[in-house]
């Protein structure tokens, strides 16, 4: 019963991540001001690292994990190059 449980519980995690990407998705192109649309894309790579882990789970497989850290860091590197341009006008000092 328990892997039933967990199969369940992976599957509806996995669609509610899915509507969350596409209300992400919205926020970045609807967004008014330039802060919202970084936000929605940062929304975004945690979301698609957050999916990529449960297909990690549901598969049994290391290589999914390894794929969402390499997101993550990556994600926080554009994010922050992103915020300092808003800030500054320039990435690089």
């Amino acid at each position: 019963m328990s892997l039933s449980v967990l199969g369940w519980g992976l599957l509806i995690a996995q669609l509610m991540l899915a509507l969350a990407m596409v209300l992400a998705t919205l926020r970045v192109v609807r967004g008014p001001r330039a802060q919202d649309r970084i936000l929605g894309i940062d929304t975004l790579y945690t979301l698609t690292m957050m999916l990529i882990l449960t297909f990690g789970i549901r598969t049994a497989s290391t290589l999914y994990f390894e794929a969402a850290l390499i997101i993550s860091l990556l994600g926080f590197a554009s994010t922050v190059a992103l915020s300092k341009f808003l800030m500054r006008g320039e990435v690089i000092e």
